[in-house]
């Protein structure tokens, strides 16, 4: 299954899919989420609005996808994803974003697609640290996909310190 860490923008990728590290509402916001917003163009967050709550301000409860077209995007759909809040590694964090992206990997099957792009999810301002989350990300991604090498998986970084943090785990892996 062939995996790789690169550092890039994600917005740029030439991919079938880009993964969305989104909130709950999936309203847009910072980190990727508003970078993906801004480059998808208005028409991602009218799609995202028509996805139905599951309940009061939640589209995607944590741990969980949904998918909307890319929009202006080179990758033709997005996969948001809602990663944990670190709260100090006890409060089921390591299950919920292996999830992420588990049930990613399964949002693209469903739809036919071959290719697919993660972001850190949950690295930036919800406080996963880092060397924590790469491992798990990458055992996540080996189990979902050990009877599938047809999928191209690319782990894109935004920082080189943070593709190397993805590297070493894929390397130990």
């Amino acid at each position: 299954m062939p995996i790789t860490t690169i550092t890039a923008d994600l917005t740029g990728l030439h991919v079938d899919a880009i993964v969305n590290a989104a909130a709950p509402a999936l309203l847009g916001g910072g980190g990727v989420d508003g970078a993906i917003h801004r480059a998808a163009g208005p028409a991602l967050l009218q799609a995202c609005r028509q996805l139905p709550e599951t309940r009061p301000g939640v589209r995607c409860p944590t741990g969980e996808a949904r998918v909307t077209p890319g929009f202006e995007l080179p990758a033709r759909y997005v996969i948001h994803t809602v990663g944990p809040i670190w709260r100090g590694g006890n409060d089921d964090e390591a299950l919920l974003l292996s999830r992420c992206y588990r049930q990613s990997l399964q949002r693209l099957r469903e739809y036919g697609l071959r290719s697919i792009a993660f972001p850190a999810i949950s690295c930036g301002v919800y406080g996963y640290p880092a060397e924590l989350a790469a491992p798990t990300a990458v055992a996540a991604l080996h189990e979902e996909l050990a009877n599938d090498v047809s999928i191209d998986v690319i782990l894109c970084c935004y920082s080189d310190a943070m593709r190397a943090t993805f590297q070493r785990a894929l390397s130990a892996a």
